[in-house]
């Protein structure tokens, strides 16, 4: 069974992130056994007046494959992990959806879209969920951050937004390597240049500093720019973190 799960809100400006919050959560999900779990992708919501958040507004989404009976295990284990180890002052929501049960994928793609543009009411995310059978709870405070959970959910599903939380364990910067080396990496799908250059696979990347992947069309795409190694020769550098952000 494949399930997306997404939490949004769990964090003070003192307390450690949403994403290290997720991240337990999948890693206690596999210690149990329920399943495994992806890569976790970070996504950037509306930053408006009239949506409280911590610093920048954004949820955490993974992927993960459970078995079929685990799923209200899962839901309870990540329930009860928010309402005792989030932030004091946070408002914790969370999301399950499971892939192949959903009324309608593109609803919930469209509402994630529409949480980075528009200001959404809880009311209205509580209704889309009822009608997809998607989970969605709140975990404390206003619970507030069940929009951002579903956004997020949202968001990963449509593929083409987001950057993993983190970044890949591949090689120090300035390290070069072959792009049929990188591909090698359970978490690079593929890559590409990001001025929409072709990219060989015996091309070389020069790495940079915590290299991340974004997700683009379904897949988790590490992005290069051209780059020229010494001698002349025509490379390629993955981008630095000032030049991911708008992903």
């Amino acid at each position: 069974m494949r399930i997306l799960l997404a939490i949004d809100d769990t964090d003070n400006l003192e307390s450690r992130g949403t994403g290290a919050i997720a991240t337990l959560i999948a890693e206690g999900m596999q210690q149990k056994g329920w399943g495994t779990a992806s890569f976790i992708t970070r996504h950037q919501l509306l930053v408006h007046p009239d949506i409280p958040y911590t610093s920048h507004n954004s949820a955490m989404c993974f992927v993960a494959e459970i078995g079929a009976g685990c799923l209200d295990q899962v839901i309870a284990f990540a329930s009860d992990f928010l309402d005792h180890e989030c932030a004091e002052g946070s408002d914790p929501g969370l999301c399950v959806a499971v892939l192949d049960r959903m009324a309608s994928a593109p609803e919930l793609i469209a509402f994630g879209q529409r949480a980075k543009l528009e200001v959404i009411s809880m009311p209205e995310a509580f209704a889309l969920a009822g009608r997809l059978g998607v989970h969605l709870s709140e975990h404390g405070g206003t619970g507030q951050g069940v929009i951002g959970a579903l956004a997020g959910a949202g968001l990963r599903l449509w593929g083409n937004d987001g950057r993993m939380k983190g970044s890949l364990e591949i090689a120090g910067p300035g390290v070069l390597l072959r792009v049929a080396d990188l591909l090698q990496h359970p978490n690079v799908e593929a890559v590409r240049c990001v001025q929409g250059g072709v990219v060989g696979e015996d091309d070389l990347v020069e790495m940079g500093e915590k290299p991340k992947t974004v997700m683009r069309d379904g897949a988790s795409v590490l992005l290069v720019s051209a780059a020229k190694l010494d001698g002349g020769a025509v490379s390629w550098r993955t981008l630095p973190r000032k030049e991911l952000r708008g992903y």
